[in-house]
């Protein structure tokens, strides 16, 4: 099986785009993480997806579902440790610089 490389996806997802680019902002901030990607789900859900070493995604998740929670709805986060290549083909047709 392939894998995403030796990168982690983490994302978080909020209710509202306010909550979500703090969350981006912080997550950046916080870890040495790439900003991949941001989704409208839809019914005001927005998920922020980041990617990096395992460890700094997951320090990037935890502070930035916090600072989302702070100031908004956090309706979820969670890290991904090396998925498989099929879901970072689905992200990269999300990503930010395409």
């Amino acid at each position: 099986m392939e894998y995403f490389g030796e990168e982690a996806l983490g994302l978080v997802e909020t209710r509202g785009m306010v909550p979500a680019i703090e969350a981006a902002d912080v997550m950046c901030k916080t870890a040495d993480v790439i900003l991949v990607s941001y989704e409208n789900v839809g019914s005001g859900l927005v998920t922020v997806m980041v990617k990096g070493d395992v460890a700094a995604v997951r320090n990037a998740v935890e502070k930035g579902a916090a600072a989302a929670a702070a100031i908004g709805d956090l309706t979820a986060a969670h890290v991904m440790p090396r998925p498989v290549s099929r879901v970072g083909k689905i992200v990269s047709r999300h990503d930010i610089d395409e």
